[in-house]
């Protein structure tokens, strides 16, 4: 099977203090660069790797701020080279300012049947402080024509800012009707203005916040199936999920990230970590970054993936591939885990159980550090 597609789109209407993803405000020389080296890219790596992909998932940067005229190229592009769009889903990320109920019809008849919206609040102090250029009534009318599109829909939300009633903000969305949530606690990321404000995100409010968001959501038919995402049965991210399962994918564009499967060239034993550089070097045609993965990486990537996902690890299929096991890897850690209840296995699948999910970052960081 051909690997899924990942394709990096860098522009944006404004760019948000609490970002750190590959982003720009857009250029209009820029733009023209970036799709005339796409191009390019795309044939070089359809040539490489053949076939249509299972999933598209168009990410950034914000896709939605390219015109009709440029997402048509785009997709002309992938739809000759690859096939297009995937066979199984086909998302744009978007922002709430981008798209009208016109616009959302274009997006259907590209070929997208998945958007995700990028709402992060309903509140207006909230995204104000968050530096979002929509409001909270722009954002439920994004919200209301997306759904009414009849594409398959993700909301964002950002939880734990200071002043935020969080359980109103995932009240007011899930009870949209929308198939998808991703909640995501802010983070500040080095680097980033709000790291250079100084701006502080209280850990308990952090903690609060995680803990509300099962219960509330579930109300709404809405279920966690990995730490940060909610779904009603059969609204789940395909694309996300494959990527979750350490299934192959090919990233396009600046700063987009591939990971290749053993059995294609250059790929190392158990498969090849790729990563594009910036946009000036990626637009010189400088090579991707290489990691040849060995036996101890697929199992330290199964787990900081997989144990974020409600189904778990297969350990069995672990075994197979690698010829190793957590278990044996960092035994003080294993039996740590499974005492405190942190971590639990039930038949071939090893599970993060709801303190687990809680303290995840620390546990997988020490499993990383027992190595």
């Amino acid at each position: 099977m051909a690997p899924s597609l990942y394709l990096h789109v860098p522009f944006c209407p404004h760019v948000c203090p609490y970002c750190d993803f590959h982003k720009m405000r857009r250029d209009e020389r820029l733009v023209a660069r970036y799709l005339d080296r796409l191009e390019q890219e795309i044939d070089e790596q359809a040539a490489r790797y053949p076939g249509r992909p299972a999933t598209v998932y168009f990410g950034g940067g914000t896709p939605s701020h390219l015109s009709d005229a440029e997402l048509a190229r785009v997709v002309g592009a992938l739809e000759r080279a690859f096939g297009f769009p995937g066979t199984v889903e086909t998302t744009l990320e978007a922002d709430p300012l981008t798209f009208d109920p016109e616009r959302l019809a274009r997006f259907r008849d590209l070929g997208f049947d998945r958007l995700s919206i990028g709402l992060q609040s309903t509140q207006d102090p909230v995204l104000r402080f968050l530096g979002r250029a929509h409001d909270g009534r722009a954002a439920m009318q994004a919200l209301d024509w997306a759904l009414a599109s009849g594409m398959r829909v993700n909301a964002d939300v950002i939880t734990a800012v200071a002043g935020q009633d969080a359980e109103r903000d995932l009240r007011t969305v899930a009870s949209s009707g929308v198939g998808h949530m991703s909640v995501y606690s802010l983070t500040v990321e080095a680097g980033t203005p709000f790291a250079l404000r100084g701006v502080v995100v209280d850990r308990e409010r952090e903690a609060d916040d995680f803990e509300l968001a099962a219960p509330v959501l579930a109300e709404y038919g809405l279920e966690r199936y990995e730490v940060s995402n909610f779904a009603r049965p059969g609204d789940e991210s395909r694309h996300n999920q494959s990527t979750w399962r350490g299934e192959p994918y090919l990233g396009l564009g600046p700063s987009a990230s591939s990971h290749l499967p053993d059995g294609v060239a250059g790929a190392g034993a158990f498969g090849t970590r790729l990563r594009n550089p910036p946009i000036r070097r990626w637009l010189e045609g400088a090579p991707p970054e290489s990691e040849a993965l060995d036996a101890e990486g697929v199992v330290v990537e199964r787990l900081l993936t997989g144990l974020r996902t409600r189904e778990g690890v297969d350990l069995d299929r672990l075994r197979e591939l690698t010829g190793r096991t957590p278990e044996a890897m960092a035994p003080a850690w294993w039996r740590d885990a499974l005492r405190h209840r942190l971590l639990e296995v039930e038949g071939p699948r090893l599970r993060a159980t709801a303190d687990g999910l809680a303290r995840l970052d620390a546990l997988l960081r020490t499993f990383v550090q027992a190595l």
